[in-house]
C-alpha cells in the first residue's frame, strides 16, 4: 500500500491517466458516432452504459494480459519465403486488424450515406430503429480493440513496479480513463449534432484510424507485401493529419461562406438594377 502513496506512484498514476486520454482519442469519436444510431433519448444512456461495460472488461482483460501476454504475443500461423506476402499472425494482431477493417467500413459506409442524401435520409430513419443493446455492444467491443495498444503502454510503463501495485494504478488509470471519457463523449457527440458539417471530418478522420490499425496489425503480424514490410502510422503522423484535415476543413467552410456572400450580394444588386429599370 505504501509504494500506491509515493510520489514515483502519483507521477506514474499521472502519466497512464493522460496515456489512456491520448490514446483514447479515435475511440471517443467512435462512440460519438457510433451512438447516433440509436434513437435521441437512448444516445446519452448509449455511451454511459457502452464506456461503463467497457471499463470493467477493460479491467479484466489488463488481468487476462498480465497472465497470458505471450500467448497473444506468440504466433499461431506463419508464412515465409513467399514471393508476396509473408507473416507471423499472433492473436493481438489479428483483433487490430479486424477492427481496423471494421472502422474504414463503417466510415466508407456512413460517408456514402451522406453522399446520397435521400438514400442517407432513409438511413437515419432505419438507425433509429435499431437495437440498442447492438449498438452498445459495438461501443463495448470497439473499446476492448483500442484497449490493447493502451493497456500494453501502460505495462511498459509500469514495468518498474511490482505486480499488485502495477495492477492497482492500472485499474484506476482505466477507471478515470473511462469517466473522462463518458463525460467528453456526450460533449463531442452534442457538438457534432449541432455542428453536422464537421461529421464528415469526424468520418474522415476515424477512416485514418481504420488505416493506423491496419498499419499496426499488420506490423504485428511481421506482415511483408512483395518483400516490403508494413509499418506502423505513428502517433505523431496520426495527430499530424488529423490537424491538417481540421485546418482544410476550416479553411474550405469559410471559402464557402465568402463565395455564398458574394452570391448574394450579386443577387442582390442585380435586383436593386431591375428595380431601377421598371
Amino acid at each position: 500500500m505504501e509504494q500506491l502513496l509515493t510520489i514515483d506512484s502519483l507521477f506514474t498514476l499521472f502519466m497512464l491517466v493522460l496515456l489512456q486520454a491520448v490514446l483514447g482519442f479515435d475511440n471517443l469519436l467512435y462512440i460519438s458516432l457510433e451512438s447516433k444510431k440509436a434513437p435521441e433519448s437512448q444516445q446519452s444512456f448509449v455511451r454511459k452504459m457502452g464506456v461503463g461495460l467497457a471499463i470493467i472488461l477493460r479491467i479484466v482483460l489488463l488481468f487476462v494480459l498480465m497472465s497470458l501476454i505471450q500467448f497473444f504475443q506468440d504466433p499461431f500461423v506463419s508464412l515465409h519465403d513467399n514471393a508476396f506476402i509473408e507473416f507471423d499472425f499472433n492473436v493481438h494482431s489479428i483483433i487490430v486488424l479486424a477492427g481496423g477493417v471494421f472502422i474504414i467500413y463503417t466510415a466508407i459506409k456512413e460517408i456514402w450515406h451522406m453522399m446520397l442524401l435521400h438514400e442517407h435520409e432513409a438511413a437515419e430513419k432505419d438507425k433509429k430503429k435499431g437495437s440498442t443493446k447492438k449498438i452498445i455492444l459495438w461501443i463495448v467491443i470497439m473499446n476492448l480493440v483500442f484497449s490493447f495498444d493502451s493497456i500494453l503502454s501502460a505495462m511498459a510503463l509500469t514495468s518498474h513496479m511490482e505486480y499488485i501495485p502495477q495492477l492497482v494504478l492500472m485499474s484506476i488509470a482505466i477507471v478515470i480513463g473511462g469517466i473522462l471519457m463518458i463525460v467528453l463523449a456526450d460533449k463531442v457527440s452534442n457538438f457534432l449534432q449541432k455542428n453536422r458539417m464537421y461529421e464528415v471530418l469526424g468520418l474522415f478522420i476515424l477512416f485514418i484510424v481504420g488505416i493506423m490499425l491496419l498499419s499496426e496489425g499488420g506490423h504485428l503480424a511481421h506482415l511483408h507485401l512483395f518483400h516490403n514490410e508494413i509499418t506502423p502510422m505513428s502517433k505523431t503522423t496520426f495527430y499530424f493529419v488529423i490537424i491538417v484535415l481540421v485546418i482544410v476543413d476550416i479553411v474550405q467552410g469559410r471559402y464557402q461562406k465568402n463565395l455564398l456572400a458574394k452570391k448574394r450580394h450579386q443577387e442582390a444588386l442585380i435586383k436593386d438594377e431591375e428595380e431601377n429599370k421598371i
